[in-house]
């Protein structure tokens, strides 16, 4: 009989596979628009450099996968930004003011003390000398993490998905995963894992209540 209960719990156990920015923060845009401002550049500067520029592009998406460390890329992209722009801390200072989304944080909390199993799967900017999770404290709320500068993958490519889940030792079926870039939503769709596109921090937390059966705490 104890073998059955055991099984039991086992079955209901899922997994939580939660992205970081857009997810667990609030969406960082009018943060980094404001940021621009207040540097003497367009309030679009920063999504253009890193998201438009061709050199711009080329080191975010190496950053992501570690080819190049945090300070590196604060010390390169400055300059893309602005003659003017001070390279030190870049990555920190256009970040520091981008708050925690505290009823997502409430949810992964009641999901864990519920039994399920967490994962941050974080595309990574960095970090040193400003670490994005510390900063905001969300560190230790999971059981794995697979940040893309650590595993030298990143998302949307299938592969990051696939070891996510094999670290995480819960079947796909049994996860749901969470993003605010639709792109990234197929690849873990494709193997099994339920997905939800997180557009409103209150009605993605809303979904994820009814799929883990858990009720995220009251925020103040």
């Amino acid at each position: 009989m104890a073998h059955n209960t055991e099984a039991s719990q086992t079955d209901k156990q899922g997994g939580l596979i939660l992205d970081f920015a857009g997810v667990l923060t609030a969406s960082p845009v009018d943060v980094h628009r404001a940021w621009c401002v207040s540097e003497g550049l367009a309030p679009e500067a920063w999504r253009s450099t890193l998201n438009d520029h061709p050199e711009g592009r080329r080191l975010y998406t190496a950053l992501e996968i570690g080819e190049i460390g945090q300070a590196e890329w604060n010390q390169s992209t400055a300059p893309l930004l602005g003659e003017h722009i001070d390279p030190v801390n870049l990555m920190g200072r256009a970040w520091a003011k981008v708050p925690v989304a505290s009823r997502m944080v409430a949810l992964a909390r009641a999901a864990r003390a519920a039994g399920h199993r967490l994962a941050l799967l974080s595309n990574s900017f960095g970090l040193d000398p400003f670490n994005p999770y510390e900063h905001v404290g969300i560190w230790d709320l999971f059981d794995v993490h697979v940040v893309s500068e650590l595993v030298g993958l990143a998302k949307p490519d299938a592969a990051i998905y696939q070891l996510t889940l094999e670290l995480i030792g819960v079947p796909a079926e049994q996860c749901v995963f969470v993003d605010d870039h639709a792109v990234n939503l197929p690849p873990a769709a494709e193997l099994g894992i339920t997905t939800v596109h997180a557009t409103d921090e209150d009605i993605a937390v809303a979904e994820l209540e009814a799929l883990l059966g858990v009720t995220a705490a009251s925020v103040a």
